[in-house]
């Protein structure tokens, strides 16, 4: 004994130092793993784009290109551009474009460039009063919130940079801490003086070239330049300062260390920034409603509502321009897109943050992990130990991700994962093959007894499991489609496929979010029970749940099927499905033969479950219920529709409509609609079958679809026993003669 625990303390060590230092080090490789984990989670939970952000692009697209001609345009025409988006209302027009030269498409200039000096000069004295497009453009500035992109760059610009912005910082200087650059390539001097903005249109993208983090602020000397992103938003609010608040400003701490920046504001945006002044965007996906066609703003063929109000950013669409990004979400991007997202993420709140805390949190998780992975190793069975290694992994990335969904927080699960996975390898790579090889062993046997789709359901508590098979009090659900030959006739057996995997998943979905079992599929029907193999808290309500959100389901699959039609002008067939549930005793284990074992069940309840989805046909509507079950879950919206024997039976069952769920029953509709029903009911139970025939006409006639069928129904019965008059030994049990 003295001699292994040595032996795995010298394990202990060596996996300690291998793994642990990895922390403190930062490896690129490292980095790397981190920006690709980060970049999952977002490609997991991108933000969702809504189409009321302030922000929009209007592109120069192939089609814009098409109609105008190639990039550049004159500026005369970006002049009626600026006017356009001007008279539309747009609060801030952003250009991710660089006006650094002379309109090279200007009359004088084409002039200028005669060989002829004759007709050269003639030209020119022709051209003399005609206004320069660079005039022209910076006259439409001057009236527009206009924001002009700066490029900054290492090389080669202007040494200082004159931002159009003011900035007060509260706390250390901020300067030592920007992303630093010596020149920076500003538009024309007029067009820059027009401008009420100007913003660095630079990206600062990691080694893979990805652009995660953004730089709002930056340093050109001893200026500060914003951001195209930021001048834009700030220009929108009429603001005309910048705060920046650092390190050992009022209400922040730093304990006397200068750390950076830690927030700017502008106007009434408080934006948390990391120590660069930079932040890291949640991305949406592209999506079409954000950008705007350049060639549809200038022929007037955009709603003033997708312009009035918004930031709307001017750049490159087209893909031959080349003003392509690579983001965490796509490999490529429009360039003009991104400072689009940046904004959205700004005003909405969706940045992500990575705390200067987090690389020691990360320490910690990972010390703490690595030390009850190895203490397991040593001292718990192999059935205990074999499996934490994975489920600590599972857990540090879930609850990275959880975070990372609902916090924004970007804690890295990389790192205590490897220092796990390491630690565990080199502790004990013999013992951790033996038990890999011993659960799949396992799982592959246990998979011959039970269903697949059960497994998972029984992994956590496997002895709840009777293989032989057992009795147990179950809910059943039996669903079938109404008229699938109808619905069938003329589809194709791709169509028809596609129809079934469009129907029976959302069907599937609603039975398993209420924590059901589905027993099996019958072609269109279903076959599905609760409380088995494990017991089910309440399960005849998530049954009545799951028969609800199956009606909802089904309301959308028609509505999308209808909109399709209607798309490929083909007629629709509404699909329909009748429903039945019950409560009772039935044998579930493995059914089947010696060479295939199922997990299924069996008994009396099953049929009566499956006639009573036949009754549903007779009666007009699409969910009954027994009683027992309406006793189960009786803040349901419930129609009593009677007793009935259904065929193959000579016992009646007493059977109710679900008309809705919690809320149903507590409308005041419900109230007054079940009073009207109730009271036909009584006078049928008491032989008045005119006057009950004449209360289900008008139930028909008042309610909304899909409700009427069922009176229609009960209409027709009624009215049936009224002309056949009241017998003898007369009786309201209805016996249905049909399936």
């Amino acid at each position: 004994m003295l001699k292994r625990r040595q032996v795995y303390l010298v394990a202990l060590v060596v996996a300690a130092a291998v793994t642990l230092p990895w922390g403190f080090l930062q490896p690129r490789a490292l980095d790397d793993l981190r920006n690709l984990v980060f970049d999952s989670f977002q490609r997991l939970s991108p933000r969702v784009y809504d189409p009321e952000t302030p922000a929009r692009v209007v592109g120069v697209d192939e089609e814009s290109l098409k109609a105008y001609g190639q990039w550049p345009w004159s500026r005369t025409r970006i002049a009626e551009l600026v006017d356009r988006l001007r008279e539309m209302g747009a609060a801030a027009i952003a250009f991710d474009f660089i006006f650094a030269e002379p309109d090279r498409l200007s009359a004088r200039r084409i002039a200028d460039a005669l060989p002829d000096p004759k007709l050269r000069a003639e030209v020119s004295k022709l051209l003399a009063k005609t206004p320069e497009g660079d005039a022209l453009l910076a006259a439409a500035l001057g009236k527009a919130p206009a924001v002009l992109g700066v490029t900054l760059a290492d090389v080669g610009g202007a040494k200082q940079f004159e931002p159009k912005a003011g900035f007060v910082t509260a706390g250390d200087d901020p300067a030592p801490f920007l992303v630093s650059f010596t020149g920076v390539v500003t538009p024309l001097p007029q067009l820059a003086k027009a401008a009420q903005g100007l913003g660095a249109t630079n990206w600062l993208a990691d080694r893979d070239q990805v652009v995660r983090r953004v730089p709002l602020l930056t340093r050109v000397g001893d200026s500060i330049a914003p951001s195209l992103a930021v001048e834009a938003l700030r220009v929108a609010q009429g603001e005309q300062t910048i705060v920046i608040r650092s390190s050992n400003a009022s209400g922040e701490t730093a304990y006397g260390k200068e750390t950076g920046v830690n927030a700017i504001k502008i106007g009434a945006f408080q934006i948390a920034t990391g120590p660069a002044a930079d932040v890291r965007p949640r991305y949406s996906p592209s999506n079409p409603a954000r950008d705007i066609s350049a060639k549809a703003v200038l022929e007037r063929r955009v709603p003033r509502s997708e312009i009035e109000g918004r930031i709307v950013f001017v750049g490159a669409l087209a893909v031959g321009l080349g003003d392509v990004r690579a983001t965490p979400l796509e490999a490529v991007a429009p360039g003009v897109d991104v400072h689009a997202q940046i904004v959205e993420s700004l005003t909405t709140g969706a940045l992500l943050s990575r705390p200067d805390w987090a690389p020691g949190l990360e320490f910690v998780a990972a010390a703490v992990a690595f030390l009850l992975t190895m203490g397991l190793l040593f001292i718990a069975p192999p059935l205990v130990s074999a499996p934490f290694a994975p489920l600590a992994v599972a857990g540090l990335f879930g609850g990275a991700f959880y975070l990372f969904e609902r916090q924004g927080l970007l804690l890295d699960p990389a790192y205590p994962s490897l220092v796990v996975i390491g630690g565990y390898l080199i502790g004990a790579v013999t013992l951790w093959r033996a038990e890999t090889l011993a659960r799949r062993q396992v799982r592959r046997a246990f998979g011959k007894f039970v269903a697949p789709a059960v497994v998972d359901r029984i992994a956590e508590h496997p002895e709840r499991l009777v293989l032989g098979g057992e009795t147990r009090e179950l809910t059943v659900l039996f669903s079938d489609l109404r008229n699938f030959s109808g619905i069938s006739e003329g589809m194709s057996a791709r169509e028809l496929t596609q129809f079934m995997n469009d129907y029976l998943t959302p069907m599937t979905d609603a039975i398993l979010e209420c924590e059901g079992t589905v027993d099996k599929y019958m072609g269109d029907a279903i076959l599905a029970f609760w409380n088995a193999p494990l017991d089910i808290v309440d399960h005849p309500r998530k049954a009545v749940r799951a028969a609800l959100m199956m009606r909802e389901a089904l309301a959308n699959l028609n509505e999308a099927r209808a909109q399709a039609a209607r798309a490929d002008g083909r007629p629709h067939r509404v699909a329909a499905f009748g429903v039945g549930l019950h409560l009772g005793p039935c044998s579930v284990g493995n059914m089947g033969s010696i060479r295939r074992f199922d997990y299924s069940i069996l008994g009396d309840t099953v049929n009566l479950t499956s006639r009573l989805e036949g009754a549903s046909k007779a009666f007009g509507t699409d969910v009954i219920a027994s009683a027992a079950i309406r006793d189960a879950a009786p803040d349901m919206a419930w129609l009593d529709l009677g007793r009935i024997v259904v065929v193959g039976k000579t016992e009646p069952t007493h059977v109710f409509a679900l008309a809705g769920g919690p809320d149903t029953a507590e409308s005041e509709l419900y109230v007054r609609w079940r009073t009207s029903h109730d009271a036909m009911r009584d006078d049928c139970e008491s032989g008045r079958f005119a006057e009950a025939a004449a209360r289900a006409s008008t139930l028909a006639q008042t309610l909304p679809s899909p409700w009427p069928a069922l009176y229609v129904a009960l209409e027709q019965r009624y009215s049936m026993l009224a002309r056949a008059g009241l017998q003898e030994a007369w009786s309201p049990v209805w016996n249905l003669e049909s399936k």
